[in-house]
């Protein structure tokens, strides 16, 4: 039988309260309180936070704190990948970022979702799709992704968009303008 991790990361249905996810999750709090308090100018705690928060992550990676995420451990990002201030990742799946990208403020990354049927999120299940960014795209400030969601190279996702469908190489994405 698969542990609930095992499930959570196959993109099953598994209980997000397991004792060995939340401590998981506590320990990610942790560090992203650390993260979020450290002096910018004191690089040498910063690079041992993010190596240990982003194990698959290059150590060339930038983010601006405040900062958060659910594990970290689930964050694949090739090099110089920056998020600028208050982004938000929930990795309960994997979210692989290419090389070059950046992130403005705000941009929130979901794997995350909930069943349909009602009487399962009352017991607290949940599952995942992973996300993917190709290289060198820009994210624009707010845009939010979507679980499952595929984003090509080179793309560009105006500030505010919110993601829901694959998005192919080359493509710019915004959000309606009203007003």
């Amino acid at each position: 039988m698969a542990s609930e991790k095992e499930r959570m990361l196959s993109g099953q249905l598994y209980n997000a309260y397991d004792s060995y996810l939340v401590a998981e999750r506590k320990q990610a709090r942790s560090l992203l309180h650390r993260l979020n308090i450290t002096d910018y100018g004191n690089q040498v705690e910063y690079s041992k936070i993010i190596s240990e928060l982003l194990p698959n992550c290059p150590s060339d990676i930038l983010i601006e704190p405040p900062f958060f995420c659910d594990y970290g451990y689930n964050i694949y990002a090739g090099n110089s990948v920056f998020f600028n201030f208050d982004c938000v990742v929930l990795d309960v799946c994997p979210v692989r970022i290419g090389s070059n990208v950046m992130f403005g403020p705000s941009v929130h990354i979901y794997t995350a979702t909930h069943p349909k049927d009602f009487m399962k999120r009352r017991d607290v299940f949940e599952f995942g799709k992973p996300v993917s960014i190709g290289d060198d795209c820009w994210i624009g400030g707010q845009a939010i992704i979507l679980p499952g969601v595929h984003i090509g190279h080179r793309c560009i996702i105006g500030a505010g968009a919110v993601i829901a469908k694959d998005v192919t190489d080359d493509t710019i994405v915004t959000s309606r303008h009203q007003g």
